[in-house]
């Protein structure tokens, strides 16, 4: 069935896009080497209900965004493409969503900002989604979107609450393959946003 193949699709390019296992790493550099597996927890929680927070403001308001600023679909395709594009460079050459920790701040306290977001949740999920909401036709398709980004944040929970047995399990190495592999997945869903918003644009304006 067409709705089961889009709710595929859509839970991995989010999935390939957050890249929990990448930001599961990159939290345990932020984050205090001593930390306890309470205030990993404490932490997890808060940053999923921080992009939880983000993906139904983006959902709800997203159409209106663009159209204050008079922003087309196919714009944003192209655009968000080319974000993606931008995002799975980094990501295969191992430079992706890196931040600096800010010595004044407690670990708590980088739950929300940077792990929340940008860096789980950032440009990329941000034009991604809106594409989505975009393409969706009916009310089964938003709760497909709705339900593919839930299971993904419970993923992305899970993933960062465990994150210092995951280093231990993949390594510093294993870490880094996954993140690459994401890249090529993000990278291809990239190529396709840029081609079908030019091929869109391309038949209104020629």
């Amino acid at each position: 069935m067409e709705i089961v193949s889009n709710f595929i699709q859509q839970s991995i390019t989010i999935f390939a896009i957050m890249d929990p296992i990448g930001i599961s790493a990159l939290a345990l550099s932020l984050l205090s080497p001593n930390i306890t597996k309470t205030q990993i927890s404490t932490i997890a929680r808060k940053s999923t209900l921080t992009i939880i927070i983000a993906f139904f403001v983006v959902l709800i308001t997203g159409d209106a965004i663009l159209k204050i600023f008079g922003i087309g679909e196919n714009s944003i395709k192209v655009m968000g493409g080319i974000i993606l594009l931008m995002m799975a460079i980094a990501m295969v050459n191992g430079n992706s969503k890196k931040s600096k920790n800010d010595d004044n701040k407690s670990d708590e306290d980088l739950a929300i900002i940077p792990i929340g977001i940008p860096i789980a949740f950032g440009a990329g999920l941000f034009t991604t989604i809106i594409i989505f909401k975009h393409n969706a036709n009916t009310l089964v398709d938003l709760v497909s979107i709705t339900l593919a980004f839930c299971i993904n944040a419970f993923l992305f929970y899970l993933i960062l609450k465990n994150s210092i047995y995951i280093k231990k399990l993949l390594g510093a190495t294993g870490q880094s393959v996954v993140t690459r592999l994401m890249g090529l997945i993000v990278g291809a869903i990239a190529v396709q946003f840029i081609i079908s918003g030019i091929v869109n644009l391309t038949k209104v304006y020629l």
